[in-house]
């Protein structure tokens, strides 16, 4: 009781201490007043102490219950196992045994050990551990004592004074373990359970159970990959004769080897240094044209699955985007770009015509070559692109000459010809190969004197053989028929001028002839068709007469740029000049139904496939202007600028047969893709009684009805004879 004690006074003496000290530092801080909320929630001192939990539990309350399946072995529905609330991260096997266990037994017996001395050590371990003595619910002096003392104490005071006791008791019993005094009278206290601490901050305990976030399947379907079945033929003899060649190959290279060494002999007499040896070359292994095709035709489908993660966003304007504005807009549209097509060798070049291939929606050719004749280009290209791979051609022909136009064979898409800028006509079997030409003229006697501006397919002969026509500088139509290995060419009429024929130097006079520019087909009448020249003149001519017109337009001041047949109509016909006016025509009128200047010259006109009252056309101050007859007759609905006007110019236009999709070619080897908006297509309605009418009708009916407003109405000249004989028979 008596180290008790003095425990209890020094503690004492050192809080009087800190009470001091605290009193003095109170004097010089600034006083303090707590506010209040007026809100604060009255709480009493139960309330305070309530301990308020959240417990966050392992069980996922969306888990799905009694799940089935079917079995096809008991022909049911079987439930299956309710999936675990808990994933396993990280899971690693132990070496650890428990000594008690049975293979720890088995390990002991095979290292040779007895059992004994394991149970030897199970005893140690227990007499190790002490028993924890019973409380004693009796109270000692030495308790007493101290229950006195503290008394007096608050509660602050109170733990203060613990703390202090903690400390110093470590120092007082090592000193009555030294003085070795009063063992006898001191009596055994029983350790008190360590008390929970009062919360000196009004706080309690939270837990939260956060939201699990609903579980969401994202599905898509794709197209999936096209199949093909490989197969070959490996025979005993074949085998055979790969072994053998590999045999003979191995012969050859020791025989080189050994001729080499000796060489090297009789090169080591002489006191000539020896030459340092070459490095060996790297042979490559030279593939099959097979493989080769194979392993291009890979590259290809990884080409086009990088383009289509690339322009993701312009795949999905391209196939249903749609201009919201015309909705609020009257008799006007937009034009939307979608896709630029460039090859990099080909930026100094102009594209000079496009085309997109009757049988495939998606592909388009590009020629290029030059128009500036002063700086003639190097050579030419033709490039078949496909419309979701702006990266990089899927086709590439190269010619000698700048290519000026092509065609594409309606019934054979892989036949092509084109026409070049120094006369020459290619003809192209692109199935075959792109390199070479399947056909090519050869001399004077078979190519065009001049510029080949248009080339165009006929309809096959009797026999099979394929033909087309081709106009060029010269003022000649030429008819090449495709023989075995050559052309056959034939003269069809020679573009004379309705002029008087001007005199000779010796006297005599030579008629002048038109340089052609342009050249259409009928598309009802293959005998038939249209030709433009630079004096801008358009002759319409027929097969069947090589010396004469079946008429003659005077359409423009200037060079005839394009001609273009109406998809609905055959007898409406449009045509563009570098007079800046666009002119549309109906076949037997000598005087234009529709005339419009845009105010540029205009390299090409194009009608829509999908109407027959819209057309578009592109100027050299890189705008694309579109039209619709039936809105308006006086004025584009659409005009938008594509290039720039100081650095690019546009030379070329093309519909898309089934896409409502332009292409456009500048003078800088670009090709640029654009989407129509609603209202620069907008589809015929049936009248109510006239539901049963088809697209095609409707279009024509529209184009009637238009035709019919500008028409002219036909004066009939009536006899007066018949007049008279008339009144008088009344």
């Amino acid at each position: 009781m008596g180290p008790k004690k003095d425990v209890t006074i020094k503690a004492k003496k050192k809080l009087s201490i800190h009470r001091d000290i605290d009193d003095d530092l109170e004097e010089w801080k600034k006083s303090k007043q707590l506010v209040k909320p007026k809100d604060q929630v009255e709480l009493s001192d139960a309330e305070l102490k309530e301990i308020l939990s959240r417990n966050l539990v392992l069980t996922n309350a969306q888990a799905p219950e009694h799940i089935v399946e079917f079995s096809y072995n008991e022909g049911c529905f079987v439930e299956v196992p309710q999936p675990k609330n808990y994933v396993v991260v990280y899971a690693k096997q132990g070496c650890y045994l428990h000594k008690t266990s049975e293979e720890a037994k088995q390990q002991y017996i095979e290292q040779g050990l007895d059992l004994s001395l394991l149970e030897t050590i199970d005893h140690q371990d227990d007499e190790d551990i002490e028993p924890i003595p019973a409380q004693s619910t009796k109270p000692t002096l030495a308790d007493e004592g101290g229950e006195e003392e503290e008394a007096d104490l608050d509660g602050e005071e109170e733990e203060k004074l613990e703390g202090m006791e903690e400390e110093e008791g470590e120092g007082d019993a090592e000193d009555a373990a030294a003085g070795g005094g009063g063992g006898d009278d001191e009596e055994e206290t029983t350790a008190k359970p360590a008390g929970k601490l009062k919360n000196q901050f009004n706080f309690c305990e939270r837990a939260g159970l956060s939201i699990i976030p609903p579980n969401r399947d994202q599905e898509s379907q794709t197209v999936p990959p096209p199949t093909a079945n490989c197969s070959g033929l490996v025979l005993q003899w074949v085998i055979y004769d790969a072994y053998q060649e590999d045999f003979e190959e191995q012969e050859r290279e020791k025989e080189r080897e050994r001729e080499r060494k000796e060489r090297a002999k009789e090169s080591g007499g002489t006191h000539k240094p020896h030459p340092a040896p070459k490095p060996k070359a790297i042979v490559r292994k030279e593939f099959s044209d097979e493989v080769v095709l194979r392993v291009f035709d890979c590259w290809k489908v990884l080409e086009r699955m990088i383009n289509l993660n690339t322009y993701d966003d312009i795949a999905k304007d391209y196939r249903y985007w749609e201009d919201p504005s015309d909705e609020f807009r009257d008799n006007e549209g937009t034009l939307l770009p979608l896709w630029k097509y460039q090859y990099d060798k080909l930026k100094e070049y102009t594209v000079t015509y496009l085309m997109w291939n009757n049988w495939y929606y998606d592909m388009f050719i590009a020629c290029f070559g030059s128009v500036d004749f002063l700086k003639p280009s190097v050579g030419g290209y033709i490039c078949l692109y496909t419309i979701k791979n702006p990266s990089f051609p899927e086709s590439i022909c190269v010619c000698d000459s700048a290519v000026m136009c092509a065609d594409v064979h309606r019934f054979y898409p892989y036949m092509m010809v084109c026409g070049q800028a120094d006369g020459n006509i290619a003809v192209y079997n692109i199935q075959a190969s792109t390199k070479l030409c399947a056909y090519q003229t050869k001399n004077y006697k078979t190519k065009c004197l001049g510029i080949v501006w248009a080339v165009k397919w006929l309809p096959d002969l009797q026999d099979g053989e394929l033909n087309f026509f081709a106009v060029s500088n010269d003022g000649v139509v030429k008819n090449y028929v495709l023989m075995q290995s050559e052309f056959a060419v034939t003269h069809i009429i020679k573009l004379i001028l309705d002029t008087p024929p001007a005199a000779g130097p010796d006297g005599t006079f030579v008629p002048l002839i038109g340089c052609a520019t342009t050249l259409v087909m009928h598309p009802k009448d293959p005998n038939v068709y249209l030709v433009g020249t630079e004096e801008g003149f358009i002759y319409k001519c027929s097969v069947n007469y090589s010396s004469q017109y079946l008429l003659t337009y005077k359409a423009h001041d200037l060079p005839v740029y394009k001609i273009n047949y109406n998809y609905f109509n055959p007898d409406i016909f449009i045509s563009c000049s570098g007079d800046w006016r666009i002119k549309i025509w109906e076949d037997g009128r000598l005087d234009p139904l529709f005339s419009f200047d845009l105010g540029a010259v205009i390299s090409d006109v194009q009608w829509a496939p999908y109407s027959s009252t819209v057309f578009a056309a592109v100027t050299y101050e890189g705008k694309v202007y579109v039209f619709d007859l039936n809105m308006n007759k006086y004025k584009p609905i659409c005009v938008q600028a594509v290039v720039s006007k100081k650095r690019y110019k546009l030379t070329t236009i093309a519909f898309n047969n089934n896409l409502p999709i332009i292409i456009v070619g500048d003078d800088k080897g670009c090709v640029t893709s654009l989407k129509l908006s609603p209202n620069l297509r907008i589809p015929c309605k049936a009248p109510k009684k006239q539901q049963h009418l088809d697209q095609f009708t409707l279009q024509c009916m529209k184009l009637d009805k238009l035709l019919a407003v500008v028409r002219e109405p036909l004066v009939i000249s009536v006899n007066q004879d018949i007049t008279s004989t008339l009144i008088i028979v009344k």
